[in-house]
């Protein structure tokens, strides 16, 4: 795959990433840490997408494997985090709602996030998350 192309995938997808990663993460250093993960692994193994579609899909999932392998990790259960900054004043409504999303268990953030801030439909959602779309209801 040329340079270009994994440029423009980049430059398509390095946002969606880096929030699906602070979703599970909440910790910008290791979102950054996951988009860099994230992208090596596309770039040591690169993937054909039918579809922008698919390709967003791609990077979710990863994205969320990735994540949910740093939380199982012994290293992140003994380290404390600095929690979301107190002083919302210069922050907009909708930083403040995600900021809100963000404190729910990880089941209901995950299905918020990707239906309102990312616009997947919740048969979409349960194929991202492997579970039956009964439980993204």
């Amino acid at each position: 795959m040329d340079t270009n192309t994994i440029r423009e995938i980049y430059e398509r997808q390095v946002e969606l990433v880096y929030r699906t990663a602070f979703l599970y993460l909440k910790n910008v250093e290791e979102s950054k840490d996951a988009v860099s993960s994230v992208f090596l692994k596309y770039m040591e193994k690169p993937v054909m997408f039918r579809d922008q579609d698919h390709e967003r899909a791609w990077f979710i999932t990863v994205t969320r494997n990735w994540c949910k392998d740093v939380l199982k990790s012994s290293w992140k259960k003994r380290v404390d985090y600095i929690p979301i900054p107190e002083n919302t004043e210069n922050c907009t409504k909708e930083d403040r709602i995600l900021e809100d999303v963000l404190q729910l268990p990880q089941k209901y953030r995950e299905m918020i996030y990707l239906h309102y801030y990312e616009g997947y439909s919740l048969r979409e959602i349960a194929h991202i998350i492997g579970k039956p779309e009964s439980t993204c209801q």
